[in-house]
């Protein structure tokens, strides 16, 4: 049974990539990226269903591995997916009304995004850590092609930018998956099973502690330049500025909690190996790092998506520095700013590209009026800012409270630069904020009524799991903190 609907959850975006890459350029297109990705999410509701009703399972000759870690990985990168690809359909003719896209653009579009989220599925279930690597190279390519879409000098840049220093990254991560390998093989043999998670599980206790140790340097640079971790992040700016909003939305809510899902994996077998807090400090180093860098470059930035792109690595940084505590508890807090970060921050995205389109800039100093001239993207934009930022009774608060307090216990000494670090996040981009919302209006109103419904969705479940956590949700981040910890 799981396997079927392990098949119908990779099939759906397989299938609809490749039948928009042959029918992408017709009227339907935008729809059937929806209807391919609503039955994509749909597949990974009832996957999710089984996987916590049963516990974790293998598939496919044990080529793929599901458990409560990464299907909470999946349900939430499928849901995205979809509302993404509501946003895209009025937000991608706009951008066509404007004259920046050509139909064969958007042929490649709709084509690439749902290859794009099927290379993040086989990503993020697959069992084996050599796949992982093909499947994160390949995650790559794809959205290169969709950050370069505009075909302008600065997308091309932005597109080779982000191809060079990810495609290095991607060779550090594989030659700490071939040390892995190397490990393995001595305990497990040469037979096609020293590269499956499962296994490698199994005999962790064995494998040889010198090479893990090497081996998760790799990993956690390889994978941590596709996280955005500091000083790996500089493509990061560049490719949501220069790409199309629904791109951005997607990198910063999914495929960086992809990257961290393979550091994850890596660090489970590192501890089990060298049974000491190496690897999870090494994730405190860098996530405390990017948190403390990111909230400096906040109060620089003139562009609105590149400002959202430092709030990304700002939150990855503090969602890595929380799992490199370790602990349930901290644990658990990371799976909840994991959740909160990917909702709310594709909410800003979806908000900011119609706030874009309206005055035709991603100058901030010339974006105002927002709410006097579109109430919905004002408020949509006004209140994705004041839960990214913390505020209760969003979700964000409470995921943050739990990693700092548990910051305040564990390791007192990183509080201040965390505390420090989040004051200035908050000062930086509400100041910016404020007034493209609330200032004198310099936007007109749109060729196409926007999509906001995806928005308050978000930010409607971002508020509901600040006020109200489900026992069933709870129990699922208890069952998948405890693996991880």
């Amino acid at each position: 049974m799981i396997e079927l609907q392990l098949l119908a959850l990779l099939v759906m975006p397989l299938t609809g990539g490749i039948v928009l890459a042959v029918f992408g350029a017709r009227a339907w297109a935008a729809e059937l990226n929806s209807v391919m990705s609503g039955c994509t999410f749909a597949a990974s509701v009832l996957l999710s269903i089984a996987v916590i009703d049963s516990g974790p399972q293998t598939a496919f000759n044990e080529q793929f591995f599901i458990d409560q870690f990464n299907v909470f990985l999946v349900a939430l990168t499928a849901f995205v997916a979809f509302t993404t690809s509501l946003f895209s359909r009025p937000y991608m003719r706009i951008e066509q009304h404007h004259g920046k896209l050509s139909t064969s653009m958007l042929h490649l579009y709709y084509s690439m995004y749902q290859l794009f989220t099927f290379t993040m599925l086989v990503a993020l279930t697959t069992n084996n850590m050599g796949i992982i690597w093909v499947a994160m190279e390949a995650a790559t390519l794809t959205t290169v092609l969709l950050v370069s879409l505009y075909r302008t000098p600065a997308s091309l840049e932005a597109a080779w930018k982000y191809f060079i220093l990810c495609g290095v990254g991607i060779a550090l991560a594989l030659f700490g998956t071939i040390l892995l390998y190397f490990a393995a093989e001595r305990v497990i043999g040469d037979g096609g099973t020293a590269l499956l998670w499962t296994h490698l599980n199994e005999v962790k206790g064995s494998l040889e502690p010198t090479v893990l140790k090497l081996a998760f340097v790799f990993l956690l640079v390889g994978y941590g330049t596709k996280i955005g971790l500091v000083p790996l992040h500089s493509w990061l700016p560049d490719a949501h500025a220069e790409g199309p909003t629904p791109v951005s939305a997607v990198l910063s809510g999914l495929l960086l909690n992809v990257a961290l899902c393979a550091v994850m994996r890596s660090k489970v077998l590192v501890d089990g190996s060298l049974g000491n807090h190496f690897a999870g400090n090494l994730m405190m180093g860098f996530g405390l790092l990017s948190v403390v860098v990111a909230a400096l470059f906040l109060s620089r930035q003139k562009d609105i998506k590149r400002m959202f792109a430092y709030s990304s690595i700002e939150h990855m940084g503090l969602i890595t520095f929380a799992f490199g505590m370790g602990g349930k508890v901290a644990t658990f807090a990371a799976l909840l700013h994991m959740t909160m970060h990917s909702l709310t921050k594709s909410a800003i995205f979806f908000a900011v590209g119609h706030a874009v389109q309206k005055s035709g800039t991603q100058q901030m100093d010339r974006i105002r009026g927002l709410m006097q001239v579109s109430p919905t993207v004002g408020w949509g934009l006004m209140l994705g800012t004041l839960a990214i930022l913390g505020m209760p009774p969003f979700g964000v608060f409470a995921s943050e409270f739990l990693i700092i307090t548990t910051a305040m216990h564990e390791y007192p000494w990183t509080t201040p630069f965390l505390l420090v670090a989040l004051g200035i996040a908050f000062a930086a981009i509400f100041g910016r904020v404020q007034p493209m919302v609330l200032g004198q209006a310099t936007v007109k109103p749109l060729p196409h009524t926007p999509a906001l419904l995806p928005v308050f969705i978000h930010l409607l479940l971002v508020l509901i799991l600040g006020l109200y956590m489900p026992a069933y949700l709870a129990n699922w981040y208890r069952q998948a903190a405890a693996l991880l910890s």
